[in-house]
């Protein structure tokens, strides 16, 4: 079996702290139970691991006292829950335990945001460090590959994407069946778990029309027209995709709002392979016309993990005006912007927009292609 170290491991160590708890977020499939197995090799303690899928770990976790807390624990210091965000009242457990139990040291796993955040947030106050999990990025990969390996095997994951299970699959045909099983199987039961939602086929027509518009500003009035829905319900839906890291939303920015569009979004996918396969388009990069799209997907995710990783402080944004000139990426951090513009062509290297120049005439603008993007993802 091939295993990566994951960039974030030595962070949860150092941050595995007495009496603290660390909170592991990330979509399924990424890699966090693997991640919690090589962590407690690390640790070399004694440890309790917990599933929160497991319905005798709810029942005994039910009781909200420290003694009971105490017997289970026995003379462990480590608790380890896996998808803690299937037990009621997490957040309030979670407090009794680092609050009244001395010593302990707690990490738990969530596949959604929204009930990790929902229960843990405020109860766990001053008490919790969160850390994200993504799907594995091209800094991880320098462990098993060289420079010519990276660059063909990069046309491999724009199309299939990065998702650790992959690496053990050689077979195309079974890694497009595999992506389909995670789209089938797991997304949809972590969204149709919550907010009493019914409509799977809602959903993922949804996700269809916004794969199709990776990289394109996004109206949710015409995306409930064109799916029978009201406005406020694909706002719903978006949110909760959001909510377990399929998609996420890059707003407009600007400083002059009369001439530069703020109030479109535009959505991408934290990995290719889930948008390939919903589109049902797993054809090699040669026999498509999306390149643009796969490409300002793919490296927009990669800098996202980075982001994420090296906990950088970043609001990231779109820019464009109403005469259609355009920024693809920016990033506002230690008061200064950054613009980017993403092209598969190294040949192809755009002047920054003039109205980009004259109106934020101290910000920076750069390209990235396939031959400069390792430098600007990894640094």
């Amino acid at each position: 079996m091939i295993l990566i170290k994951r960039i974030i491991e030595e962070q949860i160590l150092k941050n595995l702290l007495p009496n603290r708890a660390v909170i592991l977020l990330g979509p399924r499939r990424v890699g966090k139970t693997i991640l919690i197995k090589q962590l407690i090799e690390e640790l070399n303690e004694p440890y309790l691991l917990l599933n929160g899928e497991d319905f005798s770990v709810v029942e005994i976790l039910a009781r909200r006292s420290v003694q009971n807390y105490k017997n289970i624990l026995g003379t462990k210091r480590v608790l380890l829950i896996d998808e803690a965000q299937k037990i009621p009242e997490i957040g309030k457990i979670l407090k009794l335990m680092v609050d009244e139990i001395e010593g302990i040291k707690i990490l738990v796993t969530g596949s959604s945001a929204f009930d990790i955040d929902k229960y843990t947030g405020e109860p766990l106050t001053g008490r919790k460090k969160t850390f994200h999990l993504f799907s594995l990025s091209e800094q991880e990969y320098n462990q098993l590959e060289n420079p010519i390996q990276k660059q063909d095997n990069l046309r491999l994951r724009l199309i299939y994407g990065n998702y650790p299970e992959l690496l053990q699959l050689e077979d195309l045909k079974d890694k497009a069946e595999y992506l389909n099983e995670i789209v089938n199987a797991y997304l949809l039961k972590d969204i149709l778990a919550f907010e009493n939602i019914r409509n799977s086929d809602k959903i993922l027509n949804l996700l269809r029309l916004i794969a199709f518009q990776v990289g394109g500003e996004v109206s949710n009035l015409e995306l409930g027209t064109q799916l029978s829905m009201s406005k406020n319900t694909v706002e719903k839906y978006l949110d909760l995709l959001s909510k377990v890291f399929v998609i996420h939303r890059l707003g407009g920015f600007s400083r002059n709002l009369r001439k530069e569009v703020t109030k479109s979004s535009k959505w991408y996918f934290y990995d290719n392979g889930l948008r390939n396969v919903l589109i049902a388009n797993m054809n090699p990069i040669e026999l498509r016309n999306d390149i643009g799209q796969l490409w300002e997907n793919y490296v927009i995710s990669e800098r996202i993990k980075q982001q994420k990783y090296n906990k950088t402080i970043v609001n990231n944004y779109f820019w464009r005006t109403y005469d259609k000139q355009e920024v693809d990426w920016v990033e506002d951090r230690g008061g200064q912007l950054h613009g980017y513009e993403f092209k598969w062509n190294p040949n192809k290297r755009p002047a920054p927009p003039k109205g980009w120049q004259n109106t934020y005439k101290d910000a920076t603008f750069s390209v990235i292609n396939r031959d400069n993007y390792l430098e600007w993802i990894n640094k």
